[in-house]
């Protein structure tokens, strides 16, 4: 990408940024108080972003779709307009949770394309490398915390579905109880995975240049934040009580398990480092 269409894209994923804000927001307080001005920032992301694109058009004299950054930028841009279309024609909000998260991330990861120079100091690159292990074991904790209280939830519906005693019952929490924590420990699982994604896409960009994307590792981490992405979707927006989340979050947790065993040899290259 040339180094203006780059600049102006940043842009448009700082707009976006508000749209992950919104949905952040949307999962905690379990309403769209943002959106107004989410949507408002996406549309005016949209503008930059179709600025990118002509500049990177005009640079290189073709469609700027030749490589995997490019292909990125214009298939986020793509969802941007289809997203304002139906927004404008079929008033559509419960969308945004999935749609603005992921037009970000799509962004961010299209901005880093071109190589930027190595880390300043060992120190910096380490703390970095520390930041993103935390978050991801964070959010992989609060992932595990809602596949438990999935399967509790799951249990107690049937102990008062065959009218078991309430003696019986008793050391298990209320189901009240364990959706609340089911959504809490959701919402906290998915800004912890985006942040880690995010502190984890920008160290590999770093230390790798543009070669960074090809890692299996990565691969698999995009795919399970999507994967958390989708479960956030059904469980906000489409209204998955945990009987049905119960084996979406099974899946996510296993899919974190294999990012967790494929990123294990981070911490090691910590320490030599």
């Amino acid at each position: 990408m040339a180094e203006i269409g780059v600049l102006w894209l940043r842009v448009a994923a700082a707009l976006y940024s508000l749209g992950l804000l919104h949905a952040i927001l949307t999962m905690v307080r379990r309403r769209d108080s943002l959106f107004r001005v989410a949507l408002a920032a996406f549309g005016l992301g949209a503008v930059f972003h179709l600025v990118s694109i002509i500049d990177d058009g005009i640079a290189s004299n073709r469609c700027p779709i030749a490589n995997f950054y490019e292909t990125l930028s214009m298939c986020a841009f793509l969802i941007v307009l289809l997203y304002l279309f139906v927004q404008w024609r079929y008033k559509l909000t419960s969308l945004s949770v999935f749609v603005f998260p992921l037009v970000f991330v799509m962004s961010l990861v299209a901005t880093f394309s071109n190589p930027v120079a190595p880390w300043s100091s060992p120190a910096l690159r380490n703390a970095w490398l520390t930041l993103h292990i935390v978050l991801a074991l964070l959010s992989y904790a609060a992932l595990a915390l809602m596949a438990l209280a999935s399967l509790l939830y799951l249990f107690q519906e049937r102990e008062l579905k065959n009218k078991k005693s309430r003696q019986s019952r008793s050391w298990l929490p209320a189901l009240g109880t364990l959706d609340e924590v089911i959504s809490k420990s959701m919402a906290a699982g998915f800004i912890l995975i985006t942040l880690a994604v995010i502190a984890a896409s920008t160290w590999a960009f770093i230390e790798h240049k543009t070669a960074w994307i090809r890692q299996p590792s990565i691969a698999l981490s995009f795919f399970t934040w999507g994967t958390f992405l989708v479960l956030v979707f059904l469980r906000t927006t489409a209204g998955w009580r945990p009987r049905k989340a119960a084996f979406m979050t099974i899946v996510v947790l296993g899919c974190s398990a294999l990012t967790w065993v494929a990123h294990a040899r981070l911490g090691a290259m910590l320490i030599k480092k």
